[in-house]
């Protein structure tokens, strides 16, 4: 049995190669080598370098394992932290309708 492949939409590779780019920047600055962060997160240099190409098939644990390593594990609770949309359908939802005067 083959290993099933996600069909990214191009805003989500796009959403994922930037990503990918802060978390490389991110290790620089840091003045960190590939195989330093790669010992530290527990994954090989090549996962690493999917990560920062942007490879959507990379599990998020390892996108928030490198996070921790560099210092930025407050930046997942950033995902979906804002819900404007969600809250105006809940809003929607919880209008009231006028009741009928009472008799």
């Amino acid at each position: 049995m083959g290993a099933r492949t996600t069909i990214l939409l191009p805003k989500v590779q796009s959403l994922l190669d930037t990503v990918g780019e802060n978390i490389r920047l991110a290790r620089l600055r840091r003045k960190l080598t590939t195989q330093q962060v790669a010992d530290r997160a527990g994954i090989t240099r090549t996962t690493l370098w999917q990560v920062e190409k942007g490879n959507g098939g990379v599990a998020m644990a390892t996108y928030a394992q490198l996070l921790l390593i560099l210092g930025l594990e407050n930046d997942l609770k950033q995902i979906a932290r804002d819900d404007e949309m969600g809250r105006k359908i809940q809003d929607i939802n919880l209008l009231v309708k006028k009741r009928s005067p009472k008799q």
